[in-house]
């Protein structure tokens, strides 16, 4: 007879949100419930009903988990292309890629279709934790107050709505896939190009 490991609480939440990002990416975001995550890492669903509450507070943990390893990413990208080191193409990329193929585009959607809209507040929190974390650099920077903020709001929402419809959309106006793309990347481009002159 085997005995299950036994967790830390840490540990227990880490694996069930590595879990529920997969389900996301796979199956989309109606299968990221307490049982199928239970299921999939060999817990109970009372197990995670302690560490999430419910469906939704584990669905707003997840939203969290990805908006924060999202950010974190994103955040290394931006200073990477300020020193040179990158592109703005890279930021775009790791943006648009979050809500599409991570699935923060369909979670999100979700979470507003079924009423659960407090559980974005993780996500626009972080966002806004990234762009406070840049926006100093950018007043030091000689460059105007507020640009990044403007910048970070359009590149979000083109990617959320490339995420969302894109694809269809791109297609109908005869334009390639990766359009609004190549449009955030002209914006970043632009705006890389006042911060270096300030």
């Amino acid at each position: 007879m085997s005995s299950r490991k036994r967790l830390t609480p840490e540990e227990s939440r880490s694996s069930a949100l590595a879990a529920a990002r997969a389900l996301l990416i796979e199956t989309g975001p109606q299968s990221v419930t307490l049982k199928a995550v239970a299921t999939r890492i060999g817990r109970t669903h009372a197990n995670l009903l302690h560490h999430f509450g419910s469906a939704s507070g584990l669905q707003k943990a997840l939203a969290e988990h990805l908006a924060r390893s999202v950010c974190e990413t994103i955040i290394d990208a931006v200073r990477a292309s300020r020193a040179g080191l990158g592109a703005p193409r890279e930021v775009v990329d790791l943006a648009f890629d979050a809500f599409d193929r991570e699935g923060a585009g369909a979670l999100t959607s979700w979470m507003l279709l079924t009423g659960n809209e407090d559980a974005l507040d993780p996500i626009i929190s972080t966002i806004h934790d990234l762009v406070d974390e840049i926006a100093p650099e950018e007043a030091s920077h000689g460059s105007e107050p507020g640009r990044i903020h403007g910048d970070t709001l359009t590149l979000v929402l083109m990617a959320l709505g490339d995420a969302l419809i894109g694809g269809a959309l791109a297609k109908a106006l005869g334009l390639p896939r990766d359009a609004a793309r190549e449009r955030a990347t002209a914006m970043l481009e632009a705006s890389l190009a006042v911060y270096e002159q300030g």
